[in-house]
């Protein structure tokens, strides 16, 4: 009686953050469709972008529809273990297997094409840097969004401050954005040169690959919790059927 106490206490808490998270990540979905300054009004000043570069704008519906899953998830969980309902802890169950099998899918699709994506990333830059050289500076969607970029990442241009030599802003005032150089005063070609700022695409890469290491430590810390749900679900599943038969 303790033991199973202390699963239902276990999954409530859980299953309760599930159901958090889950709220959390339906909302910022709903934000991303409804924010026009957002990346998806970014993607639209992209000329002839690659097909692929087309499905970031399902980004938003793919983390409503996540933000759904894991609120249910999260509500089955909490509602079956309090209850000892089989039919929710058994829906719970399914629904845990069906996204461990995803995850370890995904993950094995990513290795597969990382050459495809080290590809397509090449081609989005040529695209990026079109882009740049055509609206950055007239475009107040396109500038804020690097703006905003290079300044949280401490970055200049997609590649480096060469991106902005044909741009409406450098056209127009024969200066740099101050981020491209360590003088925010007089950011001028030269300035720019001797500064030798980083690009965002490569410091995005090299943050990519400095927590390369924790985010497959996180993920399997996901996989290790998603297990031990199934294994608890079970566990009160049958123990419920038990329950059920003694009556």
């Amino acid at each position: 009686m303790c033991c199973s106490g202390l699963l239902k206490i276990i999954m409530f808490i859980v299953n309760g953050a599930i159901f958090l998270v889950g709220a959390a990540i339906l909302g910022v979905g709903i934000w991303v469709l409804v924010d026009s300054s957002s990346l998806l009004g970014f993607l639209d000043h992209i000329e002839d972008a690659p097909p692929e570069l087309a499905q970031l704008a399902n980004v938003g519906y793919l983390l409503m529809g996540l933000g759904v899953v894991l609120t249910l998830m999260g509500f089955l969980g909490c509602c079956g273990a309090a209850q000892e309902s089989r039919c929710m802890l058994l829906t719970f169950f399914i629904i845990i297997l069906i996204i461990f099998i995803a995850e370890v899918a995904g993950a094995i699709v990513l290795l597969v094409f990382q050459p495809l994506v080290d590809k397509l990333l090449t081609q989005v830059g040529g695209k990026v840097v079109k882009s740049i050289e055509k609206d950055y500076g007239n475009s107040d969607g396109l500038t804020t969004f690097w703006n905003t970029t290079m300044e949280e990442l401490k970055c200049c241009g997609y590649y480096n401050y060469t991106d902005f030599e044909k741009s409406p802003f450098v056209n127009q005032i024969s200066r740099y954005p101050i981020w491209c150089c360590k003088d925010d005063v007089d950011c001028t070609a030269a300035a720019a040169a001797r500064a030798d700022i980083d690009g965002c695409f490569p410091k995005l890469v090299d943050l990519i690959e400095d927590n390369a290491a924790a985010v497959g430590a996180v993920a399997l810390g996901v996989c290790a919790v998603e297990v031990a749900a199934m294994v608890v679900a079970m566990i009160l599943y049958k123990k419920a059927g038990k329950k059920a038969g003694n009556k």
